[in-house]
């Protein structure tokens, strides 16, 4: 049975260098990301490849249901026995989904939900000092807060009424942040 272990958090949170951290740092464990894993599928040349390239090549939006059915695959393929996947879910409806998708079936585990807290500021200070892109303005950042922010309350109720909700504080260093996840992590292996 594959271990699942969702890392969410705000933009600049630092949720996919801990997650890539982790797996860099243990060979029992696979990183994913869903844009990579939606990609991956493409690559594959798979039928739910053929399905998500269908969507992506028009620029219309992969539906939900597909979405979940090419985490679960890349998750049940995994060459590894865990899995971090980080930045999922960012709604109701994507959480709703996988616990649906999750509970029907006994191949993989959800074994913890890890959000990385930072405050606003220092989210807002993280994205707006790396600047890698032109999505990287304060106008954007406000939006993508804001669709963080919406959904994370229902989140956190829906994940910590299943006793899965973790939180590690991701205002110290990337060492210390990592250091803690690990030993979370394997606390709940």
């Amino acid at each position: 049975m594959k271990k699942l272990f969702l890392i969410i958090g705000a933009p600049g949170s630092g949720k996919t260098t801990d997650a890539n951290l982790i797996a860099k740092g243990d060979e029992s464990f696979t990183h994913y990301s869903t844009g990579d894993l939606l990609r991956e599928e493409v690559a594959s040349g798979s039928e739910l490849g053929k399905l998500i390239d269908s969507y992506i090549s028009k620029g219309n939006l992969v539906p939900l249901e597909v979405v979940v059915n090419a985490i679960i695959s890349a998750i049940k393929s995994s060459k590894t026995p865990n899995v971090v996947l980080d930045g999922y879910p960012r709604s109701v409806e994507q959480m709703s989904e996988l616990d649906k998708v999750l509970s029907a079936q006994d191949e993989i585990a959800l074994k913890g939900v890890i959000e990385v807290a930072v405050s606003e500021d220092v989210a807002r200070e993280r994205v707006l000092g790396r600047a890698r892109g032109a999505d990287d303005n304060n106008e954007v950042f406000n939006n993508r807060m804001k669709v963080y922010l919406e959904p994370i309350g229902a989140i956190r109720e829906f994940y910590s009424g299943k006793n899965l909700l973790h939180e590690i504080n991701g205002e110290r260093t990337i060492d210390e942040i990592v250091q803690d996840m690990r030993k979370l992590i394997n606390s709940l292996l």
